[in-house]
């Protein structure tokens, strides 16, 4: 092919054109303080770029995920703390209610006390924490107990899930975060009656022999007062051991998105004194070639030949 410039000309364009990307790219990083702004920038570290905002991105979201569990596990422990002190205060009323010389209007305020009591256990079942039953298991769309003092334990069952749920540990592994109303307060043995610490049975116990004037069974009730009482104290150190490891593992995912952001800043950061400088000396570089521009020869090959 015939060109109509001059080697030199030739020559010069191109130079001209590696100037101008330079200032362009020098440009770009100094307002977006990013030296890979197009994959073609750096296209052997594009891959490594994408991985680490992905991983940056899973972080985060299991930061996220931490801290609304970390929420209803907090709330979780302040319910069970609560719980654990109306227990105290229903073995100190079974106590009272344990004299035979208690008389039956007496027993009967301390019914009602015991009633309140049942009910505010009952409310504490049904928790409820950004739209969530926490007591619910898997089914947490749904209220998993409601109070029914003609029931063997003052309630009535709603729901039966399970709680599976696992949140992931950023350090890769998985916990679990929650227990179920029935494991709290409603514990069963394997036939399905009520065990020695079910809670609810055992206030609903203490309300029905204060009702009787039973100073007999009132006594007896409180054996499984304490035993229930036990048994809260075990779920609230469940949650104990829950907040801690999510307390964990939030500072190890914060930790990891500091060396993730470092990492990714090596990566994808522009050196903006150095792109600076870069871009000065381009634009010098570009007045220089521009005011050469004039001294190039403007003939071709075409102008020496005679003319036809």
């Amino acid at each position: 092919m015939i060109t109509n410039l001059f080697p030199a000309s030739q020559s010069f364009l191109n130079g001209l054109q590696l100037i101008e990307q330079s200032v362009t790219t020098a440009s770009e990083q100094m307002s977006s303080g990013l030296k890979l702004n197009v994959a073609s920038d750096e296209p052997d570290q594009i891959s490594s770029v994408l991985q680490l905002r992905a991983n940056i991105s899973q972080n985060n979201q299991i930061l996220t995920n931490l801290g609304a569990v970390q929420t209803e596990a907090n709330t979780a422990g302040q319910v069970l703390e609560s719980a654990t002190e109306l227990m105290d205060q229903a073995v100190s009323l079974a106590t009272e209610g344990a004299n035979s010389n208690t008389s039956a209007s007496t027993d009967q305020t301390l019914a009602d006390q015991v009633q309140n009591i049942l009910e505010q256990m009952v409310n504490y079942s049904v928790t409820n924490v950004g739209g969530r039953y926490i007591f619910g298991g898997d089914d947490d769309q749904s209220p998993p107990y409601q109070l029914d003092l003609s029931s063997g334990n003052g309630v009535d069952q709603l729901t039966t899930a399970s709680a599976t749920r696992q949140i992931q540990d950023p350090a890769g592994g998985t916990f679990s975060v929650d227990q179920t109303a029935q494991q709290i307060f409603d514990d069963r043995n394997a036939d399905g009656t009520y065990a020695t610490d079910n809670v609810f049975a055992s206030l609903n116990t203490l309300l029905v022999a204060l009702q009787n004037n039973d100073s007999t069974a009132v006594a007896n009730s409180i054996s499984s007062l304490q035993a229930a009482n036990t048994h809260l104290n075990a779920s609230l150190s469940f949650y104990g051991n829950v907040q801690d490891l999510l307390q964990s593992a939030t500072d190890y995912a914060n930790n990891n998105n500091v060396q993730l952001q470092t990492q990714l800043g090596q990566e994808q950061d522009a050196d903006v004194t150095s792109a600076a400088l870069e871009l000065t000396q381009g634009n010098t570089q570009l007045q220089a070639a521009y005011s050469m521009e004039a001294k190039l020869p403007t003939e071709s090959l075409f102008s020496y030949l005679p003319p036809a």
